[in-house]
């Protein structure tokens, strides 16, 4: 019986088999017929299936799973997942790895920053993985991970907005919900033009999603008035546009909080950076009892002209993080002792009182939602700074510091007990200012020399011979500790002799 081809497709792989000339089939010779030719079809394409694991806790309750890097493993790492535990029954299995947290791509980002993202989530966290096996087929293989979590989408769904309204004397809140017909829980917005709902951020036609730290999806029609009577002079809610919450309900991704870009919140954790004087500091730092019964770290007795004043702290604020860490578990001598060892600057993360009050009243953390950095806004207006042409460091500037009469109009400083320099003063409307340098920038480069691994004396000569111009490629202190960190685990993964794992825990 004469054949050309035939094509055979059993789960996805497709074989096709070739007879090359007529034959009659054998049993004894069975498949293993001299003339029956199979080849592997070149057309077949292989598809890594990234998993949506929507994680939910209570109050107390952990989520059962550890995030780490390892020696010869590439991406974050799925280990020790709980039997029995809320990850383990939402679908996370050990050698997974991390693409998305809360629909953000994080397989490129520094291993510290993931783990904060995920405790920042607060009791609902969504985690898009793929099985360890296909992770590193896939690195192998030189593919996109980004096409996989979606990241890379012609339209990209916009993100939910967190909107805190305060009552109008006059027009009230300015809100109102209509149910969507025939889906219980679901509610379209209703606006009065120009009112206090519009001015927060919230658009004609948007969903709620959330009211007041409570999802609305069990919620019916009359609750949700009731609830909305109880709210005072103000409520903060979670909206998003229907078109984007078409494409979240497609994909199976929840609408949380921790998603969101927020508007008109009241309160907000700052970011200060303190660079310390002759005295130091020029602040207390106390452990108190609040009248709720729970303990923080209040800042205290701020001195006059003092580092502390100068960055803007205030009297009876609460410490959130010492240099990006989170301080909830430490001691007041453990603190103390981040600081000391941060040498002569410091990052530290604040709030009031009342703030963190308003946070905890929504369960949300307070550091979800930080102002900018000082840095930022400085550099915000300055036209004369180029980026770095190195794209491996895109927050870097480089800066051309022309000679004055006064000198180039900043001053260096050293790390302690390591290389490197930063910008200890900055002269106002001085050379250093005008060309975009920012107190406590890290000096990457002088005239074109590396100089991250050199002391003072070495980068202040340099300096000197630098004539009447010189160029400066330098980065913010919060961008410069996240390039070390991330330069450091990367060296982890591919130095096996001197490799450790770093591992947080979510057990």
């Amino acid at each position: 019986m004469p054949f050309t081809s035939c094509v055979l497709c059993f789960y996805g792989v497709l074989e096709v088999i070739m007879w090359t000339e007529k034959f009659t089939f054998d049993p004894k010779e069975g498949i293993d017929n001299p003339a029956l030719v199979i080849t592997d079809c070149t057309d077949s394409v292989w598809i890594p299936r990234p998993r949506l694991c929507v994680l939910k806790r209570e109050e107390g309750d952990t989520y059962g799973f550890n995030l780490r890097v390892e020696r010869g493993s590439n991406g974050h790492v799925i280990r020790n997942v709980a039997s029995g535990g809320i990850a383990a029954r939402c679908g996370l299995r050990d050698g997974d790895r991390l693409l998305e947290v809360n629909n953000c791509y994080v397989d490129d980002v520094p291993h510290p920053e993931v783990a904060r993202k995920i405790k920042l989530s607060g009791q609902q966290l969504c985690l898009l993985v793929l099985d360890g096996e296909e992770y590193e087929q896939a690195v192998a293989g030189s593919q996109d991970l980004r096409l996989l979590s979606g990241t890379l989408d012609e339209e990209p769904c916009k993100p939910p907005r967190l909107c805190h309204i305060t009552k109008d004397p006059s027009s009230g809140l300015g809100i109102s919900f209509t149910a969507l017909e025939g889906e219980k829980g679901r509610f379209s917005v209703n606006l009065v033009k120009g009112g206090a709902a519009e001015k927060a951020g919230v658009h004609k036609g948007d969903h709620l999603v959330w009211m007041n730290g409570a999802m609305v999806s069990h919620l019916t029609h009359s609750a949700l008035n009731r609830m909305m009577k109880k709210c005072g002079n103000s409520i903060t809610i979670l909206v998003i546009d229907s078109e984007s919450e078409k494409i979240y309900m497609q994909r199976k991704i929840p609408i949380l909080p921790a998603m969101a870009v927020p508007h008109k919140l009241p309160f907000r954790a700052r970011k200060l950076h303190l660079i310390s004087g002759p005295e130091g500091y020029g602040f207390l730092l106390r452990m108190e009892k609040t009248l709720s019964g729970n303990i923080y770290h209040f800042l205290r007795e701020i001195d006059s002209g003092s580092p502390a004043e100068r960055a803007g702290m205030q009297d009876g604020e609460v410490l959130l993080e010492v240099n990006r860490e989170s301080v909830d578990s430490l001691g007041h001598d453990e603190i103390v002792e981040r600081v000391k060892k941060s040498g002569k600057q410091v990052f530290l993360t604040t709030i009031t009182q009342c703030g963190l009050g308003f946070y905890n009243q929504l369960g949300l953390s307070p550091l979800l939602f930080c102002d900018g950095e000082a840095t930022e806004k400085e550099t915000e207006n300055i036209v004369d700074v180029q980026l770095s042409p190195d794209t491996n460091n895109a927050s870097s500037k480089l800066c051309t510091v022309k000679k004055g009469p006064l000198g180039y109009g900043f001053h260096l400083d050293s790390f302690l007990e390591r290389p490197g320099t930063f910008i200890s003063e900055v002269a106002s409307g001085g050379s250093g200012q005008r060309a975009g340098l920012v107190l406590g920038d890290v000096v990457l480069e002088v005239d074109g020399k590396n100089v991250e691994e050199k002391y003072l004396d070495d980068v202040i000569t340099l300096v000197k011979n630098g004539g009447n111009c010189l160029s400066l490629l330098v980065m913010d202190q919060i961008s410069y500790e996240k390039k070390k960190e991330s330069d450091r685990t990367a060296s982890n993964i591919t130095n096996r002799e001197q490799e450790e794992d770093f591992e947080i825990s979510f057990l």
